[in-house]
């Protein structure tokens, strides 16, 4: 592997905990919207799968990843919930506003169940999701039921598409070393352009964005 076996050779030990927090933050907070998270449990797939017993790795990181999303949803679903049904958008910004908000108020009111374990496969709505659901009243069993079966479905499916195309790179001695890097590279990037683009969203003006309490998001559907 070359440049690249001391950070392969760093174990799990870094990947999952870079995996677990992102993910927790992605599903819990604001920040999230700003974070690579689909990308980053594809790379992270293809990194174990260079480790001798990546399979069991990528397992054991996939049952990780799930409970780490339950429980930033719950977070985010708490946080929604404190906030009563004013929540605060940025004028003008390009993910915190009111016309976001409402395209996610709009899925919920819909199709709830549906759109909860929908939403976990759309970034920018998994992070709004859960605190829009919160904060509209949705029925916390139906919203936890939902989003936990949307998160058991989605980090092992991403974590092993990552991990069998990464067996697959590994048929090529060279290009197994080159797309990590690439990965690699990317997502630090990514990483620090979303933070610097969450920075920028917040300084924005606030904007209220009122649920209307009689947002159903918890009856029959």
């Amino acid at each position: 592997m070359g440049s690249f076996d001391p950070l392969i050779s760093a174990g799990p030990a870094v990947v999952c905990t870079v995996v677990l927090v992102f993910v927790f933050l992605e599903c819990a907070f604001i920040i999230g919207l700003f974070l690579p998270g689909d990308s980053m449990l594809i790379t992270a797939g293809i990194v174990l799968a260079s480790h001798a017993n990546g399979e069991a790795q990528v397992w054991a990181l996939s049952v990780g990843t799930m409970l780490s999303a339950i429980a930033g949803n719950q977070v985010g679903y708490v946080v929604g919930a404190r906030t009563g049904h004013r929540l605060v958008a940025r004028k003008n910004g390009r993910y915190i506003n009111t016309k976001n908000l409402a395209k996610v108020t709009g899925l919920l009111e819909r199709h709830g169940f549906l759109a909860v374990l929908v939403a976990r496969w759309i970034p920018w709505v998994r992070t709004l999701c859960p605190m829009v659901a919160g904060a509209a009243g949705m029925d916390h069993r139906r919203y936890t039921v939902a989003s936990t079966l949307g998160a058991i479905i989605w980090a092992p499916v991403l974590l092993l598409i990552g991990y069998y195309a990464g067996e697959f790179l590994e048929q090529v001695p060279w290009l197994m070393p080159a797309v990590i890097g690439t990965l690699i590279v990317g997502l630090v990037i990514g990483t620090i352009l979303g933070i610097r683009h969450y920075r920028q969203e917040m300084a924005q003006p606030l904007e209220e964005y009122d649920l209307e309490p009689t947002v159903a998001v918890d009856s029959e559907h």
